[in-house]
């Protein structure tokens, strides 16, 4: 059975059609400020509340505002999905893997550029970030799961001349809880879409910094002929209602989340008290948080390795699970690899996204640009920093943090073990010597192990770091960025506190949403109970 291609990158340069049509709908949804509303059954719902959404690159600017959901919304919500679970878990595999083949080609189509837009406005990425994201990574999930769903269909046990057996991929007996982080709008689509694929109804809370994109994610799903009530969207500016609903229920039967680690471990613990009460045992699928590292070798390219560290580091703010935000760099190699870096750095431009030639935009709230605030405000004040690279944070007109290097003496700093989620990349320098024991810093240092990237020419090194690290990354890469994982070439999903490795963008997380039936219909059935033995 064949894969699909990955869908094809744009390069939005001037004068191409793409570049037009984007523009057009920048302007348009600039122009058009949207109110968004929970969509509960297929029917939306004003709640009447207000919460204003803004662009983190200029915060003067309103999207629109969305009307937040609550306990009652959420037990709606749980009720709708129940309810439709019955006809959408009977409906045939071919016919549901149509809905998100549709999906896919309207996205590839009239859909594109309007989420496009909508994640460069809300989610303050550059047209090549959201690119990557909201069109090709989003598509390549719809095309890719179908596949891999088919492939599942596929796995049959064996049957003899006097039966024949076959496995049913049932749906979890239940719903499933979806909630999705702001930083890909693929990631928000994936979560809902892939339990449902595979015959879930889902309760799907999108992030709050993010649910303009998520409302034109609905909008996709509806065109595609999702029917009422198997994905309910509820965005809600607090979401603590919602778990309160979702987690009290008996129907609850999975929870599909990307977010933080701390998040993830309240859903755990409190999945784990109410256990006795769930009709089910809900499956927890989790991808959380990272402190993810480059490690080079003195044999690294120079150039290759830079290259990586600026974009690891730096594409869409930092702001990504898999961002490169510690590095150790060999002694040997520092003086040049500094100098490169400090260049570069210093070059790169940082703005409104709409403006095509910003190399990164705003983080995404105050929220986030105190937090990273913190650090650089801790690095400054503490002991063995050196900031190398990066200006003064500015919340003038967006949350601007430029992108900041910053040199630690010590390897386990705050800066070298915490999870920052910005632009802040901290560099070890480690005595070429010191192999061994910088490799196990690399390892034991933080209690992640998401992605990791290591640079090095002599293969016989190459392996060795790589054995070295064997539990340090779920994506690990060899002389490339620890970012940028693309479905069905790099499933995506780290271990340790990063999560429950259940690797995206492959059967193993579609797995994960089904619980099979083992059905055996015997052509012949034994008339007599007696054996041949008591003859």
């Amino acid at each position: 059975m064949s894969l699909p291609q990955n869908h094809p990158v744009r390069d939005f340069a001037p004068g191409s059609p793409e570049r037009a049509r984007l523009i057009d709908e920048l302007k348009h949804q600039r122009a058009n400020p949207r109110w968004i509303l929970p969509v509960i059954n297929g029917r939306k719902v004003d709640t009447g509340t207000s919460t204003e959404m803004r662009e983190p690159h200029a915060h003067a600017r309103v999207l629109g505002t969305y009307s937040s959901a609550g306990a009652a919304e959420a037990d709606a919500a749980i009720k709708a999905a129940v309810d439709a679970r019955h006809d959408w878990a009977r409906t045939s595999p071919a016919s549901r893997r149509a809905v998100f083949l549709r999906a896919a080609e309207l996205l590839a189509g009239p859909f594109n550029a309007r989420l496009l837009a909508a994640t460069m406005l809300q989610q303050s990425k550059t047209v090549f970030q959201s690119e990557i994201d909201a069109s090709c990574e989003l598509i390549d999930f719809l095309r890719f799961n179908v596949a891999f769903s088919e492939q599942i269909e596929a796995m049959q046990p064996l049957s003899t001349a006097a039966e024949r057996n076959r496995l049913e991929h049932r749906p979890l007996d239940g719903f499933v809880f979806a909630a999705s982080p702001f930083n890909f709008t693929a990631i928000a689509g994936n979560l809902a879409l892939a339990p449902a694929l595979m015959g879930n109804t889902v309760v799907w809370k999108p992030s709050e910094r993010s649910v303009y994109s998520a409302a034109f994610l609905m909008d996709l799903f509806e065109a595609a002929g999702l029917p009422p009530g198997v994905i309910n969207m509820l965005p809600a500016e607090n979401p603590a209602p919602i778990g309160d609903s979702v987690f009290a229920s008996e129907h609850l039967a999975g929870v599909h989340f990307t977010g933080s680690t701390a998040a993830f471990d309240r859903i755990w613990r409190t999945v784990g008290g109410n256990v006795s009460a769930y009709r089910s045992y809900p499956r927890l699928v989790g991808e959380t948080g990272g402190k993810d590292f480059v490690f080079a070798h003195a044999s690294a390219d120079i150039d290759a390795l830079v290259t990586a560290l600026v974009r690891g580091a730096f594409d869409y703010q930092g702001q990504k699970c898999s961002a490169a935000s510690r590095a150790y760099i060999p002694l040997s190699l520092w003086k040049p690899v500094i100098e490169r870096l400090t260049e570069i750095v210093r070059s790169l431009t940082m703005g409104d996204v709409t403006d095509l030639s910003n190399f990164m935009g705003a983080v995404i709230d105050h929220r986030s640009y105190a937090q990273i605030s913190s650090f650089l405000d801790y690095a400054a004040s503490a002991p063995g920093h050196r900031r190398i690279a990066g200006a003064a944070p500015s919340d003038k007109d967006g949350w601007f943090i430029p992108p900041t290097v910053i040199a630690c003496d010590n390897p386990k700093s705050r800066l070298m073990t915490e999870e920052i989620f910005g632009p802040v990349l901290a560099l070890y320098a480690y005595p070429d010597a010191k192999l061994e024991e910088t490799l196990a810093l690399v390892d034991q240092s933080t209690p992640y192990a998401l992605t990791g990237a290591i640079f090095a020419q002599d293969q016989a090194v190459i392996e060795r770091l790589s054995l070295a690290l064997m539990d340090a990354a779920g994506n690990f890469y060899i002389n490339d960025k620890p970012t940028g994982a693309v479905v069905g070439r790099q499933p995506f999903g780290g271990g340790r506190r990063s999560g429950t490795n259940d690797k995206a963008g492959s059967p193993f997380n579609l797995l994960r949403w089904t619980s099979p039936r083992t059905v055996k219909e015997t052509w012949v059935p034994p008339r007599s109970h007696l054996y041949p033995h008591m003859a």
